[in-house]
């Protein structure tokens, strides 16, 4: 039976990473797979998939007037990945949802689960709800905790707590921190990993 996955976690915890393995892997058995980014996404370059290790990899792009459905597929593919499914909007998720269970097509999509602010995005809240399989993935703050919270650093490299929800940018402009690390400007400096913030 086809599913809708969610595979969610912090920045810099292999997302990327994974959802290209697990084309490989479809590939090396003969199937094909179709793989989507955010086409605002534009870190490895316009209608790439790449990771921090260095592996890039075409893929179509997805905007809000994308449709996911069965006719939009070809016939033979096994598999769809979504990278930066955070973007998705809540209406794209159930097209996804629907395309795994009435288009018997499994989706595993990739995403982080919320903003620099703590807020979750649309369509990561969407994919919670929908998702027959949610598993986070894990990564560590710079105080060797795990990390779950996402953070938003300036020009300046100072964090950023104001603005609007998307801004992209990858190692240079967000950290992966844990709970007490994202709080500890509101309580002072308790939990404050040493270097973390300017």
């Amino acid at each position: 039976m086809s599913k809708l996955y969610f595979r969610y976690a912090a920045m810099n915890a292999g997302k990327s990473t994974a959802l290209l393995q697990v084309a490989y892997n479809y590939e090396e058995r003969g199937m094909a797979v179709r793989l989507f980014t955010a086409a605002h996404d534009e870190r490895s370059g316009h209608g790439l998939i790449g990771s921090r290790l260095g592996l890039t990899r075409a893929a179509d792009t997805f905007g809000r007037d994308t449709v996911f459905d069965r006719a939009g597929l070809a016939q033979a593919t096994a598999c769809v990945l979504i990278d930066e499914a955070q973007f998705l909007s809540p209406d794209q998720v159930r097209q996804l949802h629907r395309l795994a269970h009435a288009g018997h097509v499994p989706v595993i999509c990739y995403g982080l689960r919320s903003d620099f602010r703590g807020d979750a995005f649309p369509g990561s809240a969407m994919l919670l709800t929908l998702a027959d399989d949610v598993e986070e993935m894990k990564t560590i703050c710079a105080c060797a905790r795990k990390a779950t919270m996402n953070i938003r650093l300036g020009a300046d490299g100072r964090r950023v707590k104001e603005g609007e929800q998307v801004e992209i940018g990858g190692n240079e402009r967000y950290r992966a921190v844990c709970p007490s690390c994202f709080y500890a400007d509101d309580e002072g400096d308790a939990g404050r990993a040493p270097g973390l913030f300017a």
